[in-house]
């Protein structure tokens, strides 16, 4: 019975360091192997030059040519509202109608003094040429007449400032009175804006005062209209800078037929400047920003001279931003080949991929389908 158990024991010993042996024997086969080389997959954009025309950009706001909230001059109760929230008005046109009845009985009675002034002027003339009356009769019976006529004259100008029509052409905001409200003098009734031409006011600083002109085109993006660029000039530079900013403010015109600008707005403005000068480009997503400086990854061939490819960081200078690209000012030169998609993946010398069958074609003005 004891010679069993040994025996046993003896063959569970050799099983079990059996097992260790080739366990041992696989681990170390393992170390010795090393790991299969990470790839990934990413696009590629080949750096290259183009000729871009120097440009200024700036950050500027709309301003309508001309815009007032209509208000009455003089204090009255509403009768009648000849207008439409949001309509378009000409000059002219009707609006507001405040209750004018006491000063058209005060007009009534005032017309006919004037009359009756007019009649006892005649009269004392007539009566002068007969050596009747005297010079100083007639020139107080003319300043009387003068005297009627200009109180009804102040009485019909009540009348017509009570009477609020549009001071230009424009389109109207929302209605902020109603019938019978008692309305007191400077108390807004709607807004009027003239949307066509319209302005953008913008700051640029001294150093570029110097290339500024009248007349010289602008490029306007809101963020209302991302896919739309405005195009309009340079109207008016002021002749004097702000003494705490040192900027010069400028005044560009556009035409908007559409209208789809609007006094208010926030926009980004590029003054496109007469010369065109060479520019290094490449696409803007293969740009990594860090607090440390920009960086891309070039891909190049390995260092033994496989044929595998590898990534490669390199710090860059980027330059002007033009839809799509980003103008290198330093790190690149042209030909250069770099990872446009997947940079967030990537690491210095590590292997990738060429795969640009899903990448789409950058554009320097681009319409993106969801915007």
């Amino acid at each position: 019975m004891t010679s069993k158990l040994f025996i046993g024991i003896a063959v569970v010993l050799v099983v079990a360091g059996g097992l260790v042996t080739v366990k041992v024997m696989q681990i170390r086969t393992m170390i010795a192997t090393p790991p299969p080389a990470q790839v990934e997959t990413v696009a590629t954009a080949t750096a290259h030059e183009e000729t871009w025309p120097d440009t200024l950009p700036a950050v500027g706001s709309v301003s309508a040519a001309q815009g007032v909230t209509v208000a009455p001059e003089i204090a009255g109760t509403v009768t009648e509202i000849a207008f439409e929230s949001g309509t378009t008005v000409k000059q002219g046109d009707l609006l507001v109608r405040l209750d004018t009845s006491s000063e058209e009985a005060q007009l009534r009675a005032a017309e006919a003094e004037a009359d009756l002034a007019k009649i006892n002027v005649d009269r004392e003339r007539t009566l002068l040429a007969d050596k009747t009356v005297s010079q100083s009769e007639v020139d107080q019976a003319d300043a009387t007449w003068k005297q009627s006529a200009a109180n009804a004259d102040n009485i019909r100008a009540t009348i017509k400032k009570k009477t609020i029509r549009a001071p230009f052409d424009g389109r109207l905001g929302i209605r902020l009175v109603n019938l019978g409200e008692q309305l007191d003098a400077g108390k807004g009734i709607v807004s009027l804006q003239s949307l066509s031409p319209i302005f953008v006011d913008f700051s640029l600083p001294q150093q570029e005062f110097a290339k500024l002109q009248a007349g010289l085109k602008v490029m306007a993006v809101a963020d209302s209209y991302p896919t739309n660029q405005f195009e309009g000039e340079i109207a008016a530079i002021n002749p004097d800078l702000d003494i705490n900013t040192r900027s010069v403010r400028v005044r560009a015109r556009f035409d908007n037929p559409n209208e789809l600008l609007h006094a208010g707005m926030f926009v980004r403005v590029t003054v496109l400047l007469p010369q065109e000068n060479p520019v290094l480009v490449i696409p803007a997503t293969a740009i990594l920003s860090n607090p440390y400086g920009d960086s891309v990854y070039r891909v190049v061939p390995e260092a033994d001279g496989k044929t595998n490819l590898v990534a490669e960081q390199v710090f860059i200078r980027a330059g002007r931003a033009r839809g799509d690209f980003v103008s290198v000012q330093t790190g690149l030169k042209a030909g250069d080949r770099v990872a446009s998609s997947g940079v967030f993946k990537l690491r210095n010398h590590i292997g990738v991929r060429e795969n640009n069958e899903l990448t789409p074609e950058a554009s320097q003005t681009p319409t993106p389908p969801n915007s």
